[in-house]
């Protein structure tokens, strides 16, 4: 899973869409195919982001955490960053981006120890600028 954060004003749905819309257009339209969001208002607008993104936006069904397990746990990693009860407000989006630039340059199990990146930038990923898992020159 390949992460986005976005910086918010609030959480209405207008200012949700408009933040979504924006940090989601900066990637590759082939590569924003979907998201899976639980059950909250913010996402009233989840049609009027559909349109203007080209993704499909999925909802989980109410008290389900295991039909987004991979949103459970990257959500668990973003708690490093961010703990909970964090004030949000306080981070730029810069700040936010390079949160979720770490996350996506973190080897994970569940892709055989290769990192988002690598998958999501397959053609333009520098992995030996980001992780020195395999020495240089090999």
């Amino acid at each position: 899973m390949f992460v986005t954060l976005v910086k918010l004003d609030s959480a209405t749905a207008k200012d949700v869409e408009q933040g979504f819309a924006h940090v989601l257009n900066r990637i590759d339209a082939q590569k924003r195919l979907s998201m899976t969001y639980d059950q909250g208002r913010e996402m009233a607008w989840h049609e009027l982001l559909a349109t203007e993104t080209g993704i499909k936006v999925y909802f989980a069904d109410p008290h389900s955490p295991w039909q987004r397990g991979r949103n459970e746990n990257t959500n668990g990693l973003l708690r490093q960053y961010l703990p909970k009860g964090t004030d949000l407000s306080i981070y730029s989006q810069q700040e936010l981006d390079e949160i979720a630039w770490k996350l996506n340059t973190r080897p994970r199990k569940s892709l055989n120890f290769r990192c988002p990146a690598e998958i999501f930038m397959l053609e333009s990923f520098d992995f030996h600028k980001h992780f020195a898992r395999v020495p240089l020159g090999t």
